[in-house]
């Protein structure tokens, strides 16, 4: 499929997907010319996905010709949990007639594979998890408006989820910061609300792991861990 897309949108998913799954860390600097070599593709394409993704929040330009995904500072953090909770609860509250035994099995199957990233330590693979498991849900809700919006919000706010994996090595279920980390699991929270067919319990399921991811992204800043 990618052969028969515009260079500047192969480009530009690319670069998103390195952004929201732990390629590029927030605040660590990297050249243009860097990104040009590591996604294979022109300097133009690659120009025309970068001040896309500044236009969205998601990147930042520096000098020498280098971007970066920008630090969330708190009333940034606040604002992005306020709104992605807004948004997603309405979401899963939307999905939820859609999901049938085979999605909801799909989704199990998604959390499993988030909870090995987590106990490895794999940042790439969680985020990728993490994501799955939302939008997959989302999906179910048939709503381009609200699932575009979610789609905004996550560029800004996903990358700093990293901190629910940094540090999983040498402290068990902690944070670089030390902090205690994920608990509850409010996906598995989630799973049984769907399966319970209870559009509340979903919602708030839902609101919970968003409250949660916030004050683990609190917790990272606080403890210096994006530096």
């Amino acid at each position: 499929m990618t052969d028969r897309l515009p260079a500047h949108q192969i480009a530009y998913a690319r670069l998103r997907d390195m952004v929201l799954f732990g390629d590029l860390a927030p605040g660590a600097a990297v050249t243009i010319e860097g990104l040009v070599g590591r996604l294979g593709l022109g300097m133009t394409p690659v120009r025309e996905a970068i001040r896309r993704l500044i236009a969205e929040g998601a990147l930042q330009m520096q000098g020498n010709r280098r971007v970066c995904v920008p630090r969330l500072d708190i009333a940034a953090l606040e604002d992005l949990g306020h709104a992605r909770a807004a948004i997603e609860t309405r979401l899963a509250r939307q999905a939820l007639p859609g999901c049938d035994s085979a999605v909801i099995a799909d989704l199990r199957a998604i959390d499993t594979r988030l909870d090995q990233a987590l106990a490895t330590g794999d940042i790439p693979a969680y985020l990728r998890a993490n994501h799955a498991f939302h939008f997959a849900l989302y999906a179910r809700a048939s709503s381009e408006v609200l699932e575009a919006l979610a789609i905004s919000l996550w560029l800004r706010f996903g990358p700093s989820l990293r901190v629910v994996c940094l540090g999983q090595a040498d402290k068990g279920a902690r944070g670089a910061h030390g902090g205690a980390l994920h608990m509850p699991d409010n996906h598995k929270r989630a799973l049984a609300a769907l399966e319970a067919g209870d559009p509340t319990a979903l919602a708030e399921a839902i609101a919970a792991d968003i409250a949660q991811g916030v004050e683990n992204i609190h917790a990272g800043l606080a403890g210096g861990v994006f530096g």
